[in-house]
């Protein structure tokens, strides 16, 4: 929603100060088909160009990201947190074999089939596992697992960030490519220079739309939308840290609460579930443990 004001409010306000201004909309009405050719074209061309296939299709999910807004929803960190409590208890009560069985086969762990949500997000449970998994075989440096993890998480998060950078220098280049339009208007303009004044002035306006267009497509459309792409895989990178909090407390030993409460305090403070919602969360999560069979 937010996005379709800020869109609107771009277009009233360029044009309606253009109208109120005494311009008309008729030169670049007609000037805006083959400038957009021209100007999307070879900005489209050049993104291709540069970037590899991986990256391009990270960059179209990363568009539709943009609109869809956050993933991570208060719920989802107090879920999260929930989760962590589950199985840092599950293996300091029954160890390994207690451990591993959910571990192996997430979709179909009755733990974290509780949390359809985080389920879904396939690479976070993969990150989960995988550390816990290594626990199991005694990597339980926490120093290690700490350097480990975050060597994990840094990797992760330049992935993530490939197609963000990518739609970013496309903005960056979108004025210089106006530019390239707006010359060849003038090219086209200069072998005309026999006709009428009205002509020529006609086809320099509608020359003069191709940097108009460069620069209003980078500053107003694609550079927010690189900016706001870039926003929510850094909101996306805080579950991580939480999860690497609560596990590395989990190898120094801290009780599983001390944990999961340090956890708690790293969450983003507009989605931070309070003390009180985190001990309610938690008193139905030890329900559940112990009613679950030995």
């Amino acid at each position: 929603m937010l996005n379709v004001i800020g869109l609107v409010v771009i277009l009233l306000c360029v044009f309606g100060s253009y109208l109120m201004s005494g311009g008309s909309l008729e030169v670049i009405l007609h000037a805006l088909p083959h400038e957009l050719l021209a100007i999307g074209g070879a900005a489209i061309g050049a993104f291709v160009l540069g970037n590899s296939l991986t990256t391009l299709k990270k960059a179209g999910k990363g568009v539709a990201r943009v609109f869809k807004g956050d993933r991570w929803k208060e719920a989802d960190y107090r879920d999260l947190l929930a989760l962590l409590y589950t199985l840092l208890s599950t293996f300091r009560k029954g160890g390994a074999n207690a451990i591993e069985p959910h571990l192996d086969a997430p979709a179909e762990s009755p733990i974290f089939s509780r949390y359809p949500r985080l389920l879904a997000d396939h690479e976070l449970i993969e990150f989960i596992c995988d550390y816990l998994r290594m626990m199991t075989v005694n990597f339980e440096d926490p120093h290690q697992l700490a350097e480990a993890m975050e060597s994990d998480m840094e990797r992760h998060h330049h992935e993530e960030l490939a197609p963000q950078h990518a739609i970013q220098m496309m903005a960056d280049g979108l004025p210089a490519i106006g530019i390239v339009a707006a010359v060849l208007g003038v090219i086209k303009t200069m072998s005309s220079i026999d006709q009428p004044t009205e002509v020529l002035g006609a086809m320099i306006g509608g020359a003069l739309v191709g940097t108009f267009l460069g620069v209003l497509l980078a500053y107003c459309l694609v550079g927010p939308i690189a900016q706001k792409l870039q926003q929510i895989i850094d909101a996306d990178f805080h579950p991580y840290t939480l999860v690497k909090t609560a596990i590395v407390c989990h190898a120094q030993e801290q009780p599983t609460e001390i944990a999961v409460e340090l956890a708690r305090r790293l969450t983003p403070s507009p989605y931070a579930p309070s003390f009180q919602e985190m001990e309610t969360a938690l008193e139905a999560v030890k329900e559940q443990l112990a009613a679950a069979p030995a």
